[in-house]
């Protein structure tokens, strides 16, 4: 199982470096090309969640993102320190309805790119697991 990660400054500019990052780790692994957009929106979409909970209280730990591929999948699981009671949960004092309903906007967008996504969160922080197939394990017959 090999497994790159990235850590970033909480700042928007550095979303696109991990999108980047994601998408050229992805092609290397074996993720279907055709899945490649799919990869990168969804990374961006996460990391710009875990960059918005860390800016809204103050956070200056980086934001972790791990590449992970395994035999027959490829997973991309990012990472914040925002504490959180529960997945969707905004970090205590960090604001009102809007940015939770841009929260769950994001976490809908996920999804929708994405099959195969589980979301955690708890007073530590959060993270996102997004995991695909590798193409060369679904073309594999089992």
């Amino acid at each position: 199982m090999a497994t790159v990660e990235l850590r970033f400054s909480a700042l928007p500019e550095h979303v696109r470096t991990a999108r980047l990052v994601a998408a050229a780790v992805a092609r290397r692994a074996g993720v279907d090309e055709a899945v490649l957009d799919e990869v990168r929106l969804a990374v961006g979409e996460a990391c710009s969640r875990a960059v918005g909970l860390h800016q809204s209280v103050g956070i200056t730990a980086p934001v972790k993102v791990l590449l992970i591929e395994e035999e027959k999948q490829f997973s991309i699981e990012v990472g914040d320190e925002a504490p959180r009671s529960a997945p969707g949960d905004r970090a205590p004092g960090s604001g009102g309805d809007v940015e939770a309903e841009e929260d769950e906007m994001g976490l809908a967008v996920i999804s929708g790119l994405v099959d195969d996504v589980e979301v955690t969160a708890g007073e530590h922080g959060g993270q996102i697991r997004m995991t695909w197939p590798r193409a060369s394990a679904a073309a594999t017959p089992v």
